[in-house]
């Protein structure tokens, strides 16, 4: 006899973890057209029925005319279409407070919007990218899509979606034209702001939940002290935060504001010190084939060096696929510092050395190993 079918065939017999009672899915927050450069994008979250893993922020720049002149970005463009971004998951938890180009660099390694491998973080090689229309004939118009990772390991990081009046909330302070154009065109773009949420959904028939509900990892950019003068000895330290730190994002600034490769030379030495110990003392050359390592071949941007813990199954980064058993386990007491031996020199000293860290703040204990399987 044949069976009446079910409205809901996917239900899993009990036992096992949260992905398996689940389904990755994707609905639309909102989209915002036609905002001027230096505009406030701040629009409510909308419900959904599950556990965000991360939202999708499409960038989209158009209508703008040449007007007969020579059209230029700036060298972080379309990356800093944004002074800030600030997301809050439904608990209030500040997890995201950076410029858009600080979140690119997240995006490329933060493990959480691709894994790098194949450079598939890479944002300027997905389909959705275009780049600033420049030149004799260029617009200014422009499209590319960043990620806000919550989920920093399979299930881990997630925050409810489900509960109406407790949404995170999402605030877009566009920069200006001057600031992204070199020469702006006659008409300047103006900006649409396509919102995605992913989400794992309700479990079907199971009362179970992500595993460590309320454990986030938060990305806020830190400015390093003190300045860095060309060939200097500077020993950098970065403020206390706590925490298990997964990921260290080094970005180096000159007086102008404009990225400058002024870490030592290859066969200069670079340490990271930890409460007075430099737990790695390595020549620049051995640290760049590290990262090259890790992400993959991925290309790492002018003036950004990156430590990744994400490797705790490999040698690489397999974004989702990690145990946290690598993390720094740090507190607000502990001391983390950077020394160049030198540091190079170009652009205009002195240097700002920025920080933007991964730091997880765990619900109770850090979930390590493989919960999942």
């Amino acid at each position: 006899m044949v069976g009446r079918p079910q409205p809901q065939t996917t239900v899993e017999q009990p036992g096992g973890p949260f992905i398996r009672y689940t389904q990755p899915g994707n609905l639309p927050q909102y989209q915002s057209p036609g905002n001027p450069f230096g505009n406030l994008i701040q629009q409510p979250l909308v419900a959904r029925a599950g556990y965000y893993r991360d939202f999708r922020l499409y960038f989209i720049g158009g209508g703008g005319v040449n007007g007969t002149t020579t059209v230029a970005a700036t060298t972080d463009a379309p990356y800093n279409v944004a002074t800030m971004i600030q997301f809050k998951d439904p608990f209030g938890t500040l997890i995201f407070s950076l410029p858009s180009f600080e979140l690119y660099l997240v995006n490329l390694f933060s493990g959480g919007a691709g894994c790098g491998i194949g450079s598939t973080a890479a944002v300027a090689n997905f389909p959705s990218f275009s780049g600033v229309s420049v030149g004799t004939t260029g617009t200014g118009d422009f499209a590319m899509s960043l990620a806000l990772p919550l989920e920093f390991a399979k299930g881990i990081g997630t925050a409810p979606g489900a509960n109406a009046s407790v949404q995170p909330t999402l605030q877009v302070n566009l920069n200006t034209s001057a600031q992204f154009f070199g020469t702006a065109p006659g008409t300047i773009p103006t900006i649409t702001l396509d919102v995605e949420s992913d989400f794992y959904w309700l479990p079907q028939g199971a009362q179970i939940i992500p595993p460590s509900l309320g454990t986030s990892r938060q990305w806020i950019l830190q400015v390093g002290n003190p300045p860095i003068a060309a060939s200097s000895n500077n020993r950098i330290s970065f403020p206390r935060l706590g925490g298990f730190l997964d990921t260290l994002i080094l970005e180096l600034r000159d007086a102008n504001n404009a990225r400058v490769a002024a870490f030592p030379s290859l066969t200069n030495r670079f340490q990271l010190i930890i409460d007075g110990v430099p737990i790695d003392d390595s020549p620049m050359w051995k640290l760049l084939d590290d990262a090259y390592i890790a992400f993959g071949g991925l290309t790492l941007p002018t003036g950004v060096y990156v430590y990744t813990r994400k490797t705790s199954l490999n040698q690489a980064s397999l974004g989702l696929l990690d145990t946290s058993e690598a993390t720094i386990s740090s507190n607000p007491g502990t001391l983390i510092e950077v020394q160049g031996q030198p540091w190079g020199s170009g652009g205009t000293p002195p240097y700002t050395l920025n920080v933007i860290i991964g730091q997880i703040v765990p619900r109770g204990q850090l979930p390590q190993g493989l919960p999942e399987v």
